[in-house]
């Protein structure tokens, strides 16, 4: 089980039932109002605070930045510095496309080209600079949480614990990154993987001597065989997976079939045949959430996260292509979301408003009870590299 087995021995893991449930989807060009599963639509409306009218003026602009976003972009060629969805004060949504021109043109209605410092490029030669560091084995010192470009601060941020300051700027140093790129970030709560030791779960994993549990993603396949994407911390490839029957007999299903982690946080298990996969995402309560595809969402667009100990939870992408430090364990380019999550959530689905599949839930810090699910951040193992890794094909919803 790899190293994150100390961790979940300390009551720092926990995982997530196996609920053969996928990631919710809608068409590529964006919802309108009535294809908006209600579970996500309630999700959405509680977690982002947004009003019915609010909520329909946010997928106006969710479709705007799919029909036009790459074409804004390119528009701006090395001049790009990235682009998101943004909530104004007034609580209305615009697409904000970055760029370093002196004078950037006017767009559409419902977006904004703003002018910036630093060129996307520049950001990402930055943030190259210090993974490398760490590729050749450098070590990640104390306190230091990870590293992504931050398109809308127009940054490299570097995420930190309180009182290490110092030691991430003599990181960035050794690193070569430039440094006027650099923004610190005090993050008071480390992240860790979230998968756990513990019974009572319908989706565990075992290597032979002890039994764990996360949560599935979204159900594949692979040249006629069946499965489910999770994450790469949950088990090694050879791992059996399991249910539970009636809460008490363990039953196995299947077995990992590949995994990656650290590095990477992504793995595939194979399902005997017999068992069923749904290509939808499990609504608690509120019905479940067809998967129509999987387009990749921009930074600002509303995802939601469904796992058996939270249930669905909704937030906002911050940052995508982040390093993060677990304990012990470096992982590249996973997609960073203001959501909470808990032990027993990873390698549960991330999905969009469009129903489209987005990745697996990697890890996280806080909790969602209380105030501090206001505080959480989580991350995740973004699907499509994931399915390109193992050769699967996303089973969608008729």
């Amino acid at each position: 089980m790899r190293k994150f087995v100390n961790w979940a021995k300390r009551g720092l893991l926990a995982v997530s039932p196996l609920v053969f449930f996928v990631a919710l989807a809608v068409s590529a060009a964006g919802p309108s109002d009535r294809d908006v599963a209600p579970a996500m639509r309630a999700a959405m409306q509680r977690d982002l605070g947004l009003s019915p009218a609010q909520l329909s003026q946010y997928l106006k602009i969710e479709r705007l930045a799919a029909q036009q976003g790459q074409r804004l972009a390119k528009a701006q060629g090395d001049r790009f510095a990235g682009s998101w969805l943004e909530r104004k004060p007034d609580g209305q949504y615009q697409l904000v496309v970055a760029t370093t021109s002196i004078r950037p043109q006017r767009g559409p209605a419902g977006t904004e080209i703003r002018n910036v410092r630093h060129s996307l490029a520049r950001l990402e030669a930055a943030k190259q600079d210090m993974d490398d560091m760490v590729a050749r084995g450098a070590r990640v010192p104390e306190g230091v949480y990870g590293w992504f470009v931050d398109v809308r601060e127009n940054s490299v941020t570097i995420n930190v614990a309180p009182g290490a300051r110092k030691a991430a700027i003599d990181f960035i140093a050794a690193s070569g990154a430039d440094s006027d790129t650099i923004r610190l970030r005090t993050m008071a709560s480390a992240p860790r993987p979230l998968a756990t030791l513990m019974g009572g779960s319908e989706y565990l994993s075992s290597d032979g001597s002890n039994y764990y549990y996360c949560s599935v993603g979204f159900a594949v396949t692979r040249n006629g065989a069946q499965g489910f994407a999770t994450a790469g911390h949950c088990g090694a490839a050879g791992d059996g997976a399991f249910v539970l029957v009636r809460r008490r007999t363990v039953s196995q299903i299947g077995a990992f079939a590949a995994s990656d982690f650290p590095g990477a946080d992504r793995a595939w298990v194979q399902v005997d045949n017999g068992h069923t996969l749904q290509p939808v995402v499990n609504g608690y309560g509120d019905g479940d959430i067809p998967v129509r595809g999987n387009t990749e969402a921009p930074i600002g667009a509303a995802v939601c996260r469904s796992g058996r100990t939270t249930g669905l939870h909704c937030g906002v992408i911050e940052a995508k292509n982040v390093t993060v430090q677990y304990p012990d364990a470096t992982v590249n380019g996973l997609t960073q979301v203001k959501v909470c999550a808990e032990g027993g959530d990873s390698g549960g689905s991330f999905i969009t408003t469009p129903g489209q599949a987005q990745g697996v839930l990697s890890g996280g810090n806080y909790s969602c009870k209380g105030k501090q699910a206001k505080l959480a951040t989580s991350y995740f193992q973004p699907l499509n590299p994931l399915l390109q890794a193992y050769g699967l094909s996303l089973k969608l919803s008729p």
